[in-house]
């Protein structure tokens, strides 16, 4: 008797089409050349061998910590670091120093003025990492002026900055890359290849967190000897904001505790956490709804001598759903460090993730049909460094980057109408198509920005 193959199920469907799309998951997700071997670029690549110059403007802590980074990888990276810019005199050139310390080729100019970067014709691209109030004005204008752009997370302070810098993306081409280096983590992209191909059914819920205990209270960072009003152009730093006040050191250094600069955990950790997790839908969307809520009851400020206390809370939640049926339930807090397990909960099965690995587990019902399965030594793995070379990378070849502007205006939209409504103590719905955003009662509500509050 001639044997018959057994027709196939949507079980072996799914478990094949996850199989194919675990080996795509190893071309795509390797790709960056492995630092040190001095690997030649493809020669069919547009620029592939074309040497990429770049400026830093703004040079505080995360600044600096992009100077440190770029000049490790220099070599590989094939790029040449021109310029540092900083409204701070020290800064500034602490910056130039540290780069062309050992390096007997570098040339390098120290501005305080950004405009000055920007009027260079040599300079192709630039770190914008700055103060949150000053990303959109710099990174506009390095769009227009023909750079390319990385800019620190949260990509803007505002949520009509953020249709400002989409909007000088698509006009001039450029490429930006917002600083949520989770982006460039293999295991978030094996996740969007392993929703998309239905393992898990419809999303239901995702969730993550960021959480820290600071008993000093989160971002009292030491303040500096050579802080003062001469060092600094502080009127250069205050920039835009309405609540202009005189020289504050404590302003200076530990600006993400006031909302005039910062929206504090909103703007500092949770794009952390919803760049990647909204990256791994695989098909990342603007929310339909975003609540939030915040508290700053323990006041750890008290316990830091000459510290004001912060306007920020200190604990934050926000759900946002998404027209697919999505949530998201992100929680960050800087006075417990006890996470929420990150996961994304499908109707037919739900995704864990830990380290460089992903383990997906079916859903009771569908345990006949959906196959246990698990993902590990995904990489690379989370690192700014990986993050830097994928701006470069996509910058002489065309391609988006991992955190690029579709994603980030989608991410900065949830982040802007989270603190709305945590601000507000309002729900905040929101229609892309218009840009508007309403109340449950339909009512509008203007967007918060510059002017429109006290603390703004």
């Amino acid at each position: 008797m001639s044997q018959h193959q057994p027709t196939p199920t949507r079980r072996d469907f799914i478990k094949h089409a996850a199989t194919a799309t675990a080996v795509v998951a190893t071309v795509n997700l390797f790709k960056t050349p492995v630092y040190g071997q001095n690997k030649a670029p493809s020669a069919n690549v547009i620029g592939a061998n074309n040497k990429i110059v770049v400026g830093h403007i703004g040079v505080g802590g995360q600044g600096m910590a992009h100077v440190r980074t770029a000049k490790g990888q220099a070599a590989d990276a094939n790029i040449v670091q021109a310029a540092t810019c900083d409204v701070s005199k020290h800064r500034t050139a602490e910056a130039k120093a540290f780069i062309e310390k050992d390096n007997a080729s570098a040339k390098v100019q120290g501005y305080d003025d950004y405009k000055k970067v920007l009027d260079r014709s040599d300079i192709d691209a630039v770190f914008v990492t700055t103060v949150d109030h000053w990303h959109t004005k710099i990174a506009v204008d390095a769009l227009n002026a023909g750079k390319h752009v990385y800019v620190e997370k949260p990509m803007t302070r505002y949520l009509g900055e953020a249709f400002e810098i989409a909007d000088a993306v698509k006009k001039t081409g450029k490429k930006l890359q917002v600083g949520a280096q989770g982006c460039s983590d293999a295991k978030w992209h094996k996740t969007a290849e392993i929703i998309k191909s239905g393992a898990i059914g419809a999303m239901v819920l995702g969730q993550g967190s960021y959480m820290r205990n600071s008993p000093k209270g989160e971002w009292n960072y030491t303040i500096q000897p050579w802080a003062s009003a001469t060092d600094i152009s502080w009127k250069s730093w205050l920039g835009p904001v309405k609540k202009q006040v005189d020289f504050n050191a404590d302003h200076y250094f530990r600006w993400r505790k006031y909302y005039p600069y910062c929206a504090g955990l909103l703007g500092d950790l949770f794009p952390h956490r919803l760049h990647p997790l909204m990256l791994a839908t695989g098909n990342p969307e603007f929310p339909t709804r975003v609540v939030s809520l915040g508290s700053k009851k323990i006041r750890t400020d008290k316990n830091t001598p000459s510290s004001y206390e912060r306007d920020v809370p200190e604990t934050v939640q926000l759900i946002a759903e998404f027209p697919s049926g999505l949530n998201l339930m992100v929680a960050s807090a800087t006075v417990n460090e006890q996470g929420l397990p990150d996961m994304i909960r499908g109707h037919k099965g739900t995704l864990y993730f830990a380290g460089n690995r992903v383990e997906l587990k079916p859903e009771r019902p569908f345990a006949e049909e959906i196959d246990p399965q698990v993902w590990e030594n995904l990489l690379p793995g989370e690192s700014v460094q990986v993050h830097e070379r994928n701006w470069f990378d996509c910058i002489r070849n065309g391609k988006e980057p991992n955190a690029g502007i579709d994603l980030a205006l989608k991410v900065q939209t949830v982040i802007s109408l989270a603190e709305m409504s945590e601000r507000l103590s309002v729900m905040c719905l929101f229609d892309p198509k218009t840009r508007k955003v309403t109340d449950g009662t339909g009512r509008e509500i203007k967007p918060i920005t510059y002017g429109s509050t006290d603390l703004s």
